[in-house]
Formats: C-alpha cells, sequence, structure tokens
C-alpha cells in the first residue's frame, strides 16, 4: 500500500460516526520518509475546513514552538490519531480511536519513524511498536491555556530536538521516553 491510496480510504471511511456532518477527513501531512511523525487528538474545525492537521490555533501554536527549537514542520509528518473531528471538539471516544487505529498503524509501517511524539490523552494510546523511540507529551491546545502545561511541553519539544539530533549523528542510539 501507498500513502495515497491509505488517504483516499481515509477520506472515504465511515467506520465510525465522526463523518457525519464533517467537510474533510484529515489524514495528515508531511513527508512520507519523516523521520519525527507528531499525533495528535482529533481534527478541530480549521482542519475540517482544509482538510490539514493541526492549522487551527493550537496548530499556529505547535509550528511557532517547533520553530523556536529548530525544527522544520516541513520535516515531520503530522498526523491524528483519529482522522475526523469529534462534535464540539471533544476527546474521540474508544470506539472511534479503534476505528482509526489501523490507519494510524499503516502510516506508522508506511513512514517508519524513528521518533514519534503523542501529543495529548487520546494520542497517548497510540500502540507502541519496537525501534522507535516516543516522546509522550501534553497537546499544544492545553500547552497555550496552562503555563506548567506549557513549560513542560517546551521541555519535550526541547528534548525533541536533542533526540533527532543524536539520531542524525549516531543512528542506532534511542532517546529516552519522554511522560507527560
Amino acid at each position: 500500500m501507498v500513502m495515497t491510496d491509505l488517504n483516499c480510504q481515509i477520506e472515504t471511511c465511515q467506520k465510525c460516526k465522526l463523518w457525519i456532518g464533517t467537510k474533510h477527513a484529515v489524514p495528515g501531512e508531511g513527508p512520507t520518509d519523516a523521520k519525527i511523525m507528531l499525533i495528535g487528538q482529533n481534527p478541530g474545525a480549521e482542519e475540517d475546513k482544509t482538510g490539514r492537521p493541526f492549522v487551527g490555533r493550537s496548530g499556529k501554536y505547535l509550528t511557532k514552538v517547533l520553530q523556536k527549537y529548530g525544527l522544520n514542520r516541513n520535516e515531520l509528518f503530522v498526523t491524528s490519531i483519529v482522522k475526523h473531528k469529534s462534535p464540539d471538539n471533544r476527546k474521540p471516544k474508544p470506539d472511534e480511536i479503534a476505528a482509526c487505529l489501523p490507519y494510524l498503524i499503516t502510516q506508522i509501517n508506511l513512514i517508519k519513524p524513528e521518533i514519534i511524539v503523542l501529543m495529548g490523552q487520546a494520542a497517548w494510546q497510540t500502540p507502541r511498536q519496537p525501534n522507535i523511540t516516543y516522546v509522550v507529551t501534553y497537546h499544544p491546545s492545553a500547552a497555550m491555556r496552562f503555563t506548567k502545561i506549557r513549560t513542560k511541553f517546551e521541555e519535550d519539544i526541547t528534548s525533541l530536538k536533542q533526540a533527532n539530533q543524536k539520531e542524525k549523528t549516531n543512528p542506532t542510539s534511542k532517546a529516552p521516553l519522554y511522560n507527560a
């Protein structure tokens, strides 16, 4: 399978009720050989309008933090554990996550990232695979609202940059697992 085929499957998915009333599925975007993959909770209203991940307020904040720490968003693959927006931007329900997990697992298998950043409680449910470093942190929307969470989120992004540099200089090394 190639990413374009997977994206078509996601865009026409009706495995759960989240597709009802949405404009676009949001499969994700970025290089299919990205070394770093960011996984969030679910698309919001702006993402639903555009079909692109993290383009709303929390996405703008995420991009700003990535830039602040020398990471180029265009070099990362960005997606969510759920591929359609949920009503009132609520957390995805277990059955909705279960319906989308095969898509996410396929994305991970196609991209083969070295580092996966799990942003928020829903994303933390992503099944772990061997030979991938996982950075577990808060969702950017929580970091925008709460100072303590913002500090921790930015520390995790700093660690992500350090882990990425370590991967570039020593591909066999693995960064530690960080917990929010």
